[in-house]
């Protein structure tokens, strides 16, 4: 129990200290990351406006066959297609409390392959 809390922390704080060097705006906002055990999300962010933009996700894209990282950058290529129906051009990538590998790593190349500027 006490490394769930530990873990628990320890993750908020890499949260936090990432969130506080990362700011989006309208014309360059957040691209966020979030993970989860079965799906991963995308959400493009104007943190001036405090809005989100546009958002995607593995459970609506209809690639959702295969592997997790497969579906993580086809979402990034989604994502980046609801970027350029915005006229958004660059994004500032926040990858949240996670390590910069794997789904995290493929959802920032997906969005790269798009057209969105990282």
């Amino acid at each position: 129990m006490a490394n769930i809390k530990e873990k628990n922390r320890t993750e908020e704080r890499r949260r936090i200290r990432n969130k506080a060097k990362i700011f989006g705006t309208s014309t360059k906002p957040r691209l966020s990351v979030f993970r989860s055990n079965k799906y991963t999300y995308a959400q493009l962010i104007d943190d001036d406006a405090r809005k989100t933009l546009a958002s995607a996700s593995t459970a609506e894209s209809s690639k959702n066959k295969g592997k997790k990282t497969e579906t993580a950058k086809a979402l990034g290529v989604l994502i980046a297609e609801k970027a350029k129906k915005l006229n958004i051009k660059e994004a500032v990538f926040n990858k949240g409390p996670y390590l910069y590998h794997g789904r995290v790593k493929a959802v920032a190349d997906g969005a790269r392959e798009g057209g969105l500027k990282i």
